[in-house]
């Protein structure tokens, strides 16, 4: 009777087990990341679609806070400080609400983000950041909740949400050169640097037009550790000199870089030797 009982039981438990329906989801949950420059950014979210339905202004009311997205609250995370229109906010993750309006929206960077849809009671202490950000009405239907990064550079980006005909436009701004500095510095503090580093630090100082004379040490450096068949240590060496108005010393480097550059095959590194060397001998 006892096992009687036991297997009843048993096959019980995998009835209900196994026995789970699964049907797909109308707004189905999706996680957006990006690196800007050194910052990771995730967003995680869910996309309802407008379905035939007429969304801001109905579905969604003006003037009423919103979750940004269906089921549990829209959240977004910084691994290091950030701006968003002027606003600063510390790394770390945050829900995004929103109170979406005809010509403008505000939007709510919320400390909470264990929200299934919105607090149910809004505490203002919670705020870490809020926005105003006006409406850009779309010719074309954007017909499911989006969210992209646009015109991504290593300092900055634009945060996009689109849905129905409207499209939001968030200006994001980063501690970029705070924190490459940063690193280059404990890098070189160390015992243990590598010719990679030595070429990232030059490299990053040449893009950022600062400290050129420390670029060119540490490119040097770079080059004593890997030798001059390393052509593009030495193109960076050329372009480096070239900036601190070494130009004759730039043509030689630019000569020895599109040597070792011939002999690796790379047509690449040749054609760009040969057109610096013909443009700086023509200044």
């Amino acid at each position: 009777m006892n096992k009687l009982i036991a297997l009843t039981l048993f096959f019980g438990v995998a009835f209900i087990s196994f026995g789970q329906v699964q049907v797909p989801a109308l707004s189905p949950e999706a996680e957006l990341e990006q690196t800007i420059g050194l910052t990771e950014v995730e967003i995680e979210y869910s996309r309802p679609s407008v379905r035939d339905r007429e969304i801001f202004g109905d579905l969604i009311p003006f003037d009423e806070v919103w979750r940004t997205g269906a089921n549990k609250n829209t959240t977004i995370s910084f691994s290091s400080s950030v701006k968003i229109q002027d606003q600063s906010l510390e790394a770390g993750e945050y829900a995004v609400f929103t109170k979406p309006s005809n010509e403008a929206w505000m939007i709510y960077f919320y400390k909470d983000t264990d929200n299934w849809g919105t607090p149910e009671k809004w505490d203002e202490e919670k705020v870490a950041a809020s926005v105003k950000v006006e409406v850009l009405k779309t010719s074309s239907l954007v017909e499911t909740l989006t969210m992209q990064f646009e015109n991504v550079g290593t300092k900055d980006a634009d945060l996009v949400i689109s849905w129905e005909n409207t499209r939001l436009e968030l200006k994001l701004e980063f501690p970029t050169d705070e924190l490459t500095q940063k690193s280059i510095d404990e890098t070189m503090s160390q015992d243990s640097i590598t010719e990679r580093d030595y070429y990232g630090a030059a490299s990053y100082y040449l893009n950022s037009k600062k400290n050129l004379k420390e670029a060119l040490m540490f490119i040097d450096k770079a080059i004593g550790i890997r030798g001059v068949e390393a052509y593009w240590y030495v193109r960076k060496k050329a372009l480096i000199e070239y900036e601190l108005g070494m130009k004759d010393q730039a043509i030689k480097s630019a000569t020895v870089s599109l040597k070792s550059a011939k002999e690796a095959g790379n047509k690449g590194y040749v054609k760009m030797n040969e057109e610096s060397i013909e443009k700086w001998k023509s200044e």
